[in-house]
């Protein structure tokens, strides 16, 4: 999830084998290869200030998760964090991570707030969208 910003010009020498891999990469998701290398950068940089962190891609898109723990997105660890009143101690408890990992977590969403709020909405609105699904299937049935 991302926001258009100003483009700017950047050249760059890139190994042969480095370009060929970019460019079946970009083939295999259908990105244009400009696209991919601002991806990577960005990536890159988020990466190298949050140790713990990687990036994962999925049926909603490609979005940050701990490291340690793929199947955990930071916006889930930040909802828990949320709804247990911004508890660190009291989220490890119930994800079942170190304390450390939750603060890996709400590291980077102080860093990258908008990013993980909008990744918040979105399932929230996914999940109100399913619900209202599964009501209308329950009504049917009476």
């Amino acid at each position: 999830m991302s926001h258009t910003q100003p483009r700017r010009y950047l050249s760059a020498r890139v190994a042969a084998p480095i370009l060929e891999d970019l460019d079946r990469r970009a083939r295999r998701v259908r990105k244009p290869r400009s696209n991919l290398v601002e991806q990577y950068i960005a990536e890159g940089l988020k990466l190298d200030a949050h140790p713990g962190i990687a990036f994962v891609d999925g049926a909603a898109g490609r979005r940050p998760a701990l490291a340690a723990h793929r199947g955990l997105d930071v916006w889930e660890v930040v909802t828990t964090l949320q709804a247990n009143a911004g508890s660190v101690a009291d989220t490890a408890a119930l994800l079942v991570l170190p304390e450390a990992e939750v603060r890996v977590a709400l590291s980077y969403y102080a860093a990258n707030r908008r990013e993980i709020d909008e990744w918040i909405a979105a399932n929230d609105a996914l999940a109100t969208e399913l619900e209202a699904a599964w009501r209308k299937e329950q009504s049917a049935l009476r």
